[in-house]
């Protein structure tokens, strides 16, 4: 595609990362169908500055009945999405009625929160076993994608919506023309969308390129949403930096003329603009900078592996499919992935084809070096992981460079 999906207006790349896999498309090591590759290019819109992929992955392919992201498998973020609901319950709900939507429940890791406090509440997702997952933590949910259909149909029967949410969501959906739509249709009044997702400005400052693959539809930047916004009736009225998921933007919405913008938004989309972010220049040195991020790794790679050292992967992250097919890293350099969600154990990385082995089993005995793969969660892990440090284990890390810590 060269128009862009928000604006239409014409689309200019700036990156090619070549065939790629579904980056949650675990296999099987028995399965023998053709496994499925699209081209991963990304580019940036001229008009509303909207960074956006190339080719539109089927969401059915990507979000299956064994999507294999659970919200709360990290503490970190248990800890975050229960502030996050709490604040929003303190905020937002003051109404006896008070009603909270959640596009992409997953888990229910916020909602459960909502749920605790006794408020009306509904989750909405594609994928059937997090759906299932959700419901028993208590949570209500809608086992179904959101679009403007959905939402008319909820509105219809619950309701306006006082909080509309999303986590890690809106990025992933590249028909925003229907969710704003439905929005529009289930929000109430004085109602806000509040949605979070991974900030194309820490993006390219740190060269964090594996934040880029199929489902990442979208790299966000506060004047790009303030620019959809505004096509659909809604103002962008705050903007809060969030240090998860190697760094993210809340965005908050309401209608037009509904609510006094923070100066926050002016702030940042002032910052965008003197940091010239989506220029040419900029996203081309970005893309020199991915170029000798992944030749340093895999030459890093290669030497330990001709020197005789034992070398693993830590996190089979979705993000890491980027890294691991671009960068051509097989089980030749990486042997191993070790993950603690059971439903990637067992299975092959998609399109490379790296063995995933349950975590308990990375002390079995410990490699002398970890690629970690879940570098957004470092500080976590590697205050969890001790006993690799303590018995001289050395970390790889490859953002914002290439590193061994």
């Amino acid at each position: 595609m060269t128009t862009c999906r928000v604006c239409r207006s014409s689309v200019t790349e700036f990156f090619d990362f070549g065939r790629q896999p579904l980056s949650d498309a675990f296999r099987r090591p028995e399965e023998k169908s053709e496994e499925f590759f699209y081209r991963l290019a990304v580019g940036v819109c001229e008009e509303c500055a909207m960074v956006q992929l190339l080719e539109e992955v089927p969401r059915e392919r990507m979000f299956r009945e064994d999507y294999p992201y659970r919200s709360s498998m990290s503490s970190v973020m248990r800890e975050h999405f229960s502030t996050t609901a709490r604040r929003l319950l303190a905020n937002e709900c003051q109404g006896k009625d008070a009603f909270v939507v959640e596009v992409g429940c997953n888990d229910g890791a916020m909602l459960k929160t909502v749920a605790a406090a006794g408020v009306r509440h509904l989750g909405v997702d594609p994928s059937r076993d997090v759906v299932e997952l959700a419901a028993a933590q208590g949570v209500r949910v809608r086992f179904d994608f959101f679009q403007e259909s959905t939402a008319r149909e909820i509105r219809a029967a619950e309701g306006p919506a006082d909080v509309i949410y999303a986590a890690n969501t809106m990025c992933h959906i590249p028909y925003l023309d229907s969710v704003f739509r439905g929005v529009d249709a289930l929000l109430a009044t004085d109602g806000v969308f509040v949605f979070e997702d991974p900030y194309l400005g820490d993006i390219v400052e740190r060269a964090s390129f594996d934040q880029i693959y199929d489902e990442h539809f979208y790299l966000f930047s506060a004047s790009s949403v303030q620019a959809a916004a505004r096509q659909y009736g809604f103002e962008l009225v705050d903007v809060e930096r969030l240090p998860v998921h190697g760094g993210e933007v809340r965005y908050t919405l309401a209608r037009a003329g509904r609510r006094q913008p923070s100066p926050a938004v002016a702030a940042l989309t002032a910052e965008e603009g003197r940091r010239q972010l989506t220029d040419s220049t900029i996203l081309e040195r970005f893309g020199m900078q991915v170029k000798r991020n992944c030749e340093e790794l895999t030459a890093l790679l290669h030497r330990l592996r001709d020197a005789g050292h034992t070398v693993a992967a830590y996190g089979a992250t979705a993000k890491s499919a980027t890294v691991t097919n671009y960068c051509g890293i097989g089980p030749d350099l990486i042997p191993a992935i070790y993950d603690s969600t059971a439903a990637k154990q067992g299975r092959l990385s998609p399109g490379a084809h790296i063995p995933v082995k349950p975590i308990e089993e990375f002390s079995t005995p410990y490699p002398e070096y970890a690629l970690l793969f879940a570098w957004n969660h470092a500080e976590e892990i590697i205050a969890r992981e001790t006993a690799f440090r303590e018995q001289g284990g050395k970390w790889i890390l490859y953002v914002p460079d290439v590193r061994v810590v």
